[in-house]
């Protein structure tokens, strides 16, 4: 059992790196890990239950999976920087590419508690919808927790899980020093605002010609069978510490390579992180479309990592590409060139990915073409459910259109009608 953090203290990603590793270095080899898109731990206090109110608890599951576990670890505040890397920590410190499913496939699966194992189930998470509630939704991700653990249950299986989020739900708002004063406050130093930094630019003689910008920028190599060496570039790159160069970048009409220079990092010599992106005219669509062709990796000498990127990366030209997600594991925009590339070995994490090679006309960036599709899942089956009920609506119509009534009438004061009938 570790020590969980003090009260209102914010877990850095040094220190979840150290819990972790004490985690997985002395718990079981198979591990679970929860993934949510949002969660904060305002949730559990308003939904959970936690004033008495235990028949509106929606995290039942979850609960007496806690209180019967051999060790736990609550961890309520956690940089959401290191909180969405959690996947690329687990899977460097473990040594095995995760493996995405649902309660039903995981019902097939049989697993070893001598092999090792990192199983991802994605947990949806909602704000308040005409259709479900945030507790209708908490309280649905609950009950795939309790079926997922009696699995693993009913398998006798031991393992690690792991709850966490990709983002915080509900962020707190600062308030300015002159309310604070009304009323009583912790003697402490305000928080310091988060700082954006400016995107690495590529300057020509006449201008600028390439941007490119991260949020997080790391790359994992595999050594031997289950050794990771994990390479965080997102602070040599961006900001005030940033100590790499752009020399062999180049760009006109048609191509362009930004070539970001980091000279020596750890055991790797010369490390290079090189994007190569061509511009082209589509007859079809009547404009030119810039593509992110190849990213590659140049360390100690001629070792060179080939990731194709052209059928995933792409925007019109005087656009700019942005994508939450870049990962060569997860979803993956970037795939090894051929199945014997040393990009194999590597696994590489980008988020809020941005990047734009033409038509750049000052230090920031074109209108972003997002990878993230117009047509969601969730509009498809609107339009499928819409053009159903119209069909049905237009086949009702026509059947009344197709109605005909009686021409002729019985009259009580005439002669009746008769219709005759053979035997």
């Amino acid at each position: 059992s570790q020590t969980p953090p003090v009260a209102g203290h914010i877990v850095s990603s040094s220190q979840l790196v150290s819990y972790l590793q004490s985690a997985l270095g002395t718990g079981p080899h198979n591990v679970l890990l929860f993934l949510q898109d949002k969660l904060s731990v305002d949730d559990f206090t308003m939904y959970g239950g936690v004033f008495g109110n235990k028949q509106d608890n929606a995290f039942t599951n979850l609960e007496s999976a806690l209180e019967s576990a051999p060790s736990s670890l609550v961890l309520p505040s956690v940089d959401w920087q290191a909180s969405s890397a959690v996947p690329a920590l687990l899977q460097e410190k473990l040594g095995i590419s995760p493996l995405y499913l649902d309660p039903g496939t995981l019902s097939q699966l049989r697993l070893n508690d001598s092999l090792t194992s990192l199983l991802v189930i994605r947990l949806p998470y909602s704000t308040g919808t005409h259709l479900m509630s945030p507790r209708e939704v908490l309280s649905g991700n609950d009950e795939v927790i309790g079926q997922v653990l009696n699995i693993m249950k009913t398998q006798a299986v031991q393992y690690t899980a792991v709850y966490t989020a990709l983002r915080a739900s509900r962020v707190i708002r600062e308030v300015s020093l002159a309310v604070e004063s009304l009323g009583r406050s912790l003697l402490q130093a305000a928080p310091s605002p988060q700082v954006t930094y400016p995107p690495v630019m590529y300057n020509t003689s006449s201008g600028p010609c390439i941007l490119f910008w991260a949020q997080n920028m790391t790359m994992s190599q595999l050594i031997g069978t289950n050794q990771w060496v994990r390479v965080d570039l997102g602070p040599m790159t961006f900001g005030s510490s940033a100590n790499v160069t752009l020399a062999d970048s180049f760009c006109n009409r048609t191509n362009a390579r930004l070539t970001l220079n980091y000279g020596n990092i750890q055991s790797y010599q010369n490390f290079k992180v090189i994007f190569s992106m061509s511009n082209n005219f589509y007859p079809v669509s009547a404009r030119e479309w810039f593509t992110l062709d190849t990213m590659q990796i140049q360390y100690s000498g001629n070792q060179v990592a080939t990731f194709n990127a052209s059928g995933n990366i792409y925007a019109p030209q005087n656009y700019s590409f942005h994508c939450q997600s870049v990962t060569s594991f997860s979803y993956p925009l970037l795939v090894p060139k051929t199945a014997n590339d040393l990009a194999v070995q590597w696994a590489v994490s980008f988020a809020e990915f941005q990047i734009q090679g033409f038509n750049v006309t000052g230090p920031s960036f074109s209108y972003a073409s997002d990878c993230a599709g117009f047509f969601s899942p969730g509009i498809w089956m609107g339009l499928v459910t819409s053009l159903l009920m119209l069909l049905i609506l237009t086949y009702g119509l026509h059947m009344i259109m197709q109605l005909k009534t009686m021409d002729r009438f019985d009259d009580p004061k005439g002669p009746s009608i008769s219709v005759p009938q053979n035997e």
